[in-house]
C-alpha cells in the first residue's frame, strides 16, 4: 500500500509545484483565434484561452452583447522558460500597433489591440516596450493602449467552439487568416521579426 501512495503523492506534488510556477497574462490583438494560435506556439506557454476583457457587460458573448470588451486571450506561461518581457516581445510582432479602428480586416472596438497589466511591474515593462516601438517608428503613431487588468471572461457554452478554432478548423482558419491579410501586414510592419502561423 505504501509503495502505491508514494508515487501518487509525488505526482500530486509535481503538479502543485508546476501550477505554483505558472503565471498568467491577458493580451488583446484582434481576432482571438489568431492570438491563440500565435501564443500557443511560443515556448513556455502551456495554455491560451480565448475570451473577453476590459468592458462592463457582466456576461459577454461572441454573438451577443460584448460592448466595451476586447477579444482577448488569457495566457498561462512558465516564467522560467519565457518571462513577461518575452510575451510582450512576441505580442508586438503579432499586432498592428498603428490601427485605431481594429486589427487587420476586423474593425470595431472588440478587435482593438491592448495590453492588460496586473501590477506595477507589468505596467513598467509594458510602457518600456511601447516606448521602444514608438522609437522604432518615428513617423507612425502607436495607438495601442496599456490598460489595468480587468475580469477575463472565457468563451463558454454554445460558443466554446471558438477555443482552439485554429486546431479544430485548420482549413477555415487558414483561409480566414490569409483573407484578412494578417501575415502580410505583419511582414510589412515587422519584416523578419514577424512570426507566421
Amino acid at each position: 500500500m505504501k509503495k502505491l501512495l508514494i508515487p501518487a503523492l509525488f505526482a500530486a506534488l509535481t503538479v502543485n509545484v508546476a501550477m505554483a510556477q505558472a503565471a498568467t497574462a491577458v493580451l488583446a490583438g484582434g481576432c482571438f483565434w489568431c492570438m491563440e494560435s500565435d501564443f500557443e506556439k511560443l515556448d513556455g506557454v502551456s495554455d491560451v484561452v480565448s475570451g473577453f476583457s476590459g468592458g462592463t457587460h457582466p456576461d459577454p458573448t461572441y454573438r451577443g452583447a460584448h460592448t466595451g470588451h476586447y477579444e482577448a486571450v488569457l495566457i498561462t506561461y512558465d516564467p522560467k522558460v519565457v518571462d513577461y518581457q518575452g510575451l510582450l516581445d512576441h505580442f508586438w510582432v503579432n499586432i498592428d500597433p498603428f490601427d485605431a479602428r481594429g486589427q487587420f480586416c476586423d474593425k470595431g472596438h472588440s478587435y482593438l489591440a491592448a495590453i492588460f497589466v496586473a501590477n506595477d511591474e507589468e505596467r513598467k515593462l509594458a510602457e518600456k516596450s511601447k516606448q521602444k516601438v514608438v522609437e522604432m517608428f518615428p513617423d507612425e503613431k502607436v495607438v495601442m493602449p496599456i490598460l489595468p487588468a480587468a475580469t477575463f471572461f472565457p468563451i463558454k457554452g454554445d460558443e466554446a467552439h471558438h477555443q482552439d478554432y485554429y486546431k479544430n478548423n485548420p482549413l477555415r482558419y487558414k483561409y480566414y487568416r490569409y483573407g484578412c491579410g494578417r501575415d502580410q501586414r505583419l511582414k510589412d510592419i515587422w519584416g523578419e521579426k514577424a512570426t507566421h502561423s
